[in-house]
């Protein structure tokens, strides 16, 4: 069997499977229950899984991961078969009809010089297929969507708007912008704001950041996922140095806290 045939094969039979458990009377109880709305965390979670086992180097978990989220793909083209909307083979030629038509270099005769100039291609044509309705919604905005993360989506969201010169310059301008933020959040909590009052100033200042994230080419998720990794290891640092003294965090000062935080930080930097 060739590896186009066995790809096949494979997909078919994933799809007989998907078809099985959601099948009446005899399908999965669990299977059978769900909706689209349902699904749609799990689709997320697998996306990350997907991203943490690239994050840590692991192909064996990524093999894995890629076929939970293939098994999503394939969960709600079922449902959308059962209410008679699409099926998977649609959805398939849906993307394959996409990227033959966002590849004209690679599939027709136009020539691009470089990754940069086929990113600037790729919005072109996206922007082409918004004002001919191809694509669903016609706003330079309007087709980032709202389930992205909000960090990803705002730098997204600005990325997009720079496109069309709504930009600063330089990111120094940004982080100016900033201070003025934080200054303006300041004066809400002096002045005893509101919730409401409060978030969007808050909001305000993770925007920016977000925005100089994308001035620094940074991916402003991963630092973060970043920072989190290195919280866990100097916290676990403070539990295992109290421990060794009998002791639980919860019996420890801030500053005897913060001490073994600062040692944490001196052993990661030799």
């Amino acid at each position: 069997m060739t590896d186009r045939t066995a790809e096949a094969a494979g997909t078919a039979r994933l799809i007989e499977i998907m078809a099985a458990l959601r099948t009446p009377e005899t399908g999965c109880p669990w299977d059978l229950e769900q909706t689209f709305a349902t699904i749609a965390p799990y689709t997320i979670e697998e996306a990350y899984e997907v991203a943490e086992a690239i994050r840590e180097g692991d192909t064996s978990a990524l093999r894995d991961e890629l076929g939970d989220l293939l098994f999503q793909v394939v969960y709600h083209a079922r449902m959308a078969e059962e209410a008679g909307a699409f099926a998977y083979a649609d959805v398939v030629q849906a993307i394959s009809d996409k990227m033959v038509r966002r590849h004209p270099h690679v599939f027709g005769n136009t020539e691009i010089a470089s990754a940069d100039a086929q990113t600037v291609a790729w919005e072109e044509q996206k922007a082409a297929e918004r004002a001919n309705g191809t694509a669903a919604k016609s706003g330079t905005l309007d087709d980032v969507p709202l389930a992205l993360p909000a960090l990803t989506r705002a730098e997204k969201l600005q990325k997009r708007a720079a496109r069309v010169g709504f930009d600063w310059p330089h990111v120094g301008h940004v982080l100016d912008k900033i201070g003025e933020e934080v200054a303006e959040l300041r004066a809400e909590i002096e002045s005893g704001g509101g919730a409401d009052r409060l978030a969007d100033e808050l909001g305000d200042i993770l925007f920016g950041y977000a925005n100089v994230a994308r001035h620094l080419g940074v991916d402003s998720e991963e630092a973060l996922r970043r920072c989190n990794a290195k919280f866990m290891r100097r916290f676990r640092h403070i539990e295992s140095a109290l421990a060794g003294e009998g002791r639980a965090p919860e019996s420890a000062s801030l500053a005897e806290m913060e001490a073994l935080w600062q040692a944490a930080k001196k052993a990661e930097a030799a």
